[in-house]
């Protein structure tokens, strides 16, 4: 089996592959437990953008409240254990002005049917990210 190396990301690296990730993960807390929803985003002006449908825990929980969440996509190779993952922590919130939230929704079409008509902002503060890569061959 060959080696692999841990290599941290810049923040700047990490938005941009993050950016190119067809889906991640939005991690909230609901009822002081950790929650997961699968969803597409898109990623601009380093932040990420998702779509909610009304009445979800999301558009009605989350987001209004100014949430802190955790973000995360990634792209990892098992057959390989080759890839990269990254991890956003930051505030979650509705997107209240309308012409901005109507560009965000003809940008980013969701994968499921519904509404979907809540444009919910992702404000990161913390971007970690790390890429597994082969270690350098040595020899002795």
């Amino acid at each position: 089996m060959t080696a692999r190396d841990l290599e941290e990301l810049s923040p700047a690296e990490a938005l941009r592959l993050l950016a190119g990730a067809p889906i991640g993960r939005i991690v909230f807390t609901r009822h002081a437990l950790p929650a997961i929803r699968p969803v597409n985003h898109l990623v601009t002006g380093g932040q990420i953008i998702i779509r909610s449908n009304p009445g979800t825990v999301l558009s009605t929980e989350v987001a209004p409240s100014g949430a802190v969440v955790a973000f995360e996509a990634d792209e990892l190779d098992a057959e390989r254990r080759l890839g990269w993952s990254v991890i956003v922590t930051g505030v979650a919130r509705l997107v209240s002005d309308l012409e901005e939230a109507a560009r965000y929704r003809a940008r980013l079409r969701p994968w499921v049917s519904g509404e979907m008509d809540q444009v919910v902002r992702i404000s990161p503060e913390i971007v970690t990210g790390f890429r597994l890569r082969p270690a350098p061959s040595t020899t002795i």
